[in-house]
């Protein structure tokens, strides 16, 4: 249900796991730059950051009902994606549960790109 009007109830679900996604990555991120094969991680930090930035824009987009909405959903799940498979090559716990949470924001984003 929206916070301040209705007229982002059919967003609703998708704009709680892009917030939800946005932050497992901003977890992720800080467990990973902490972790000592931080080197080898390097590409997978750097997805955390853009798909932590792409959720956080399309919660926003969708919470003004902006004209752009589906289309950077759909970006988004692509997004979310490329980061789930990047998170899925380290076998930590923080890394998975995000890749899992990446799967999951990239589901919600690929339904509302459809509506």
């Amino acid at each position: 249900m929206g916070v301040a009007t209705m007229v982002t109830n059919k967003y609703q679900k998708c704009i709680d796991e892009c917030n939800k996604c946005s932050q497992a990555c901003y977890e992720c991120f800080e467990a990973c730059i902490n972790e000592p094969d931080l080197n080898a991680r390097r590409s997978c930090v750097k997805m955390l950051i853009e798909c932590a930035k792409m959720c956080e824009m399309s919660s926003g987009l969708m919470s003004m009902n902006g004209r752009f909405s589906k289309e950077h959903c759909n970006m988004c799940a692509t997004i979310c994606d490329a980061c789930a498979k990047e998170c899925d090559m380290f076998k930590d716990e923080h890394c998975q549960k995000c890749a899992d949470e990446c799967r999951m924001c990239a589901d919600e984003c690929r339904k509302m790109a459809s509506m």
